[in-house]
């Protein structure tokens, strides 16, 4: 099982993150932080690397019922987005609910996990609809 879902777009990187997150807003989901990699890697270590931005969503109805559920889930939450840039587009991927969910034995989670992916799998779905795609991963 694929522990993320992605695809690439011919699209600037800002025009990907602003199309992330209106997909989100449209499945239920709020960015609740936004990671810079090239920023931090620049800052902290020195390190020149392309645009990465972590985007950490987060559906407040369906985290509370995870946390209800599972207590620990927090450790796994939010669900984190990516968007890079790659020398022939912009890849955006969603982490898959499913694959990180599997190492609870708990199958009401499961089912919950299953629903945040259905969820995921359509913002990037929707994303490659609205953009020129290069590849749906």
């Amino acid at each position: 099982m694929p522990y993320y879902f992605s695809t690439k777009l011919k699209i600037g990187f800002d025009e990907a993150i602003e199309q992330v997150q209106d997909a989100l807003k449209k499945e239920g989901f709020g960015v609740i932080s936004e990671i810079d990699l090239q920023q931090a890697f620049k800052d902290k270590i020195g390190v020149d690397f392309r645009r990465y931005t972590i985007l950490g969503a987060c559906n407040p109805a369906l985290a509370h019922q995870a946390l209800t559920l599972e207590d620990k889930v927090g450790t796994m939450l939010p669900c984190n987005v990516i968007v890079q840039e790659l020398e022939d587009g912009v890849e955006v991927a969603a982490v898959n609910p499913i694959a990180s969910m599997q190492a609870i034995s708990n199958e009401q989670l499961a089912q919950k996990a299953e629903e945040v992916a259905i969820r995921l799998e359509r913002v990037i779905h929707n994303i490659s609809a609205a953009a020129p795609v290069v590849a749906h991963l």
